[in-house]
């Protein structure tokens, strides 16, 4: 779903996190999931990108900061996944989601692996370590899909 969100640059507020869902999501599951935070998110202003592969998720926020953060903290309290982890958070000057109420993607489909710029390097779970202080991998992860949907 497309959303022309525009926040001045000056507020633009990004944050990136990972969890472990507290089950593996459905399809169904997934698409309602997807669903409201569409509707949720059109109507905070906030665009972003989520990646899902066996239970865990990787998710980037971008809006005016204090909805990302109270988004957040909302995403904290969720019973469906557990030990969320804020990889950034950063001030930025334009949005690398504009377009996006929330951009999805399961990596655990069998064509993940046919993509433009596919690497095995998205076969390590998207909480692993390698993850934690490198923000620029996290930030080229997510660049990779933005630029495959």
């Amino acid at each position: 779903m497309r959303v022309n969100a525009t926040a001045p640059a000056s507020t633009l507020f990004s944050l990136i996190y990972v969890s472990s869902a507290v089950h593996l999501f459905s399809h169904e599951e997934l698409v309602a999931l997807l669903q409201t935070s569409r509707r949720n998110n059109t109507a905070d202003g906030i665009t972003g990108m989520l990646l899902y592969k066996a239970g865990n998720f990787m998710q980037v926020l971008e809006g005016e900061e204090e909805a990302v953060r109270r988004l957040h903290d909302r995403i904290q309290r969720d019973p469906r996944h557990r030990g969320l982890i804020t990889l950034l958070e950063q001030r930025t000057d334009e949005r690398q989601f504009g377009s996006w109420s929330m951009g999805f993607r399961n990596l655990t489909d069998p064509g993940m692996c046919d993509l433009p710029g596919y690497s095995e390097f998205l076969n390590v779970p998207l909480n692993d370590a390698r993850y934690f202080g490198r923000p620029s991998r996290v930030q080229k992860l997510l660049r990779t899909f933005r630029h495959s949907m």
